[in-house]
């Protein structure tokens, strides 16, 4: 039976990256909310000697996810799943919208297709450094508890900071933090519970990253290059060479944790390089 490696947000940036790192020998499955550019993934990805597919698909809507699933499943065995599908707070979007496609994509993302794996496969779940910027006081982690059970509380407790402030970018700026740090917060969650069943789960959050995304978040936090090691954006294929590593079936115990890839500049701003953003 094929290997088949399903990436959420597959169509352009980190998630097509990292398409093109994976082994020839899976089956690549690309899905996204827009047909045409899944269409020009797979015709990349054809082009660089892959059998490649796509499959529209709405992370925040469960039933999508599950069609998703059961589609990859048709293929061959789901041995990697990299989930790099979300929204930022510069996107014309709600903070109540960030929360459900970041986090509760991230929910039914790992849910459904773990029903559909076996021992020796692999999910990665795309965080953020923002999911570091928060000091801890303003981290609800005690909501992340009811994404699974109470959906309802779970928006109510996680957004309640967000309901003070009035910028507008500010507030989505704050449920964006929040909802990248239950993504590293719920990709650990689910390696403990998924390991005995031989699934490993890790999460990776990336910095500043040169896509259509990070260019448009760079407005706002381009400051933030100044507390990186080399001042500089990283690159979609730099991370999509991390991501596909990490999400290698290879990497057997790489489980449980979060792999911040950005270039250094958390570290830099608490302290080799505090004070200059």
């Amino acid at each position: 039976m094929k290997k088949v490696c399903v990436i959420t947000g597959g169509g352009s940036g980190m998630g097509l990256a990292a398409a093109k790192f994976i082994p020839k020998d899976h089956i690549i499955v690309v899905s996204g909310r827009t047909e045409s550019k899944l269409t020009k993934a797979v015709e990349e990805l054809k082009a660089d000697g892959f059998e490649a597919y796509s499959k529209v698909c709405d992370t925040s809507k469960r039933e999508s996810v599950k069609e998703l699933a059961e589609y990859a499943a048709t293929l061959g065995e789901i041995t990697n799943v990299i989930h790099a599908a979300g929204v930022s707070p510069a996107m014309n979007v709600t903070p109540e919208i960030l929360l459900q496609i970041n986090a509760l994509g991230t929910v039914y993302v790992n849910q459904e297709f773990s029903k559909l794996m076996h021992k020796g496969s692999a999910i990665v779940d795309i965080a953020s450094m923002s999911a570091y910027c928060l000091p801890s006081f303003m981290i609800p982690k005690k909501a992340y508890k009811f994404a699974e059970t109470d959906e309802a509380l779970f928006f109510k407790k996680a957004l309640k900071m967000t309901k003070m402030i009035k910028d507008a970018y500010q507030k989505n700026g704050l449920a964006y933090s929040i909802s990248k740090n239950f993504v590293t917060w719920y990709a650990a969650k689910c390696a403990f519970e998924y390991g005995p069943k031989g699934i490993r789960v890790a999460s990776l959050s990336p910095g500043l990253i040169a896509t259509d995304m990070g260019n448009l978040e760079s407005a706002h936090g381009g400051q933030m290059l100044a507390t990186t090691c080399e001042n500089r954006m990283g690159t979609p294929e730099e991370l999509g060479f991390a991501i596909a590593t990490l999400a290698d079936e290879r990497n057997g115990y790489l489980a449980g944790v979060d792999i911040l890839c950005d270039g250094g500049t958390i570290r830099g701003q608490n302290e080799f390089k505090k004070g200059q953003k």
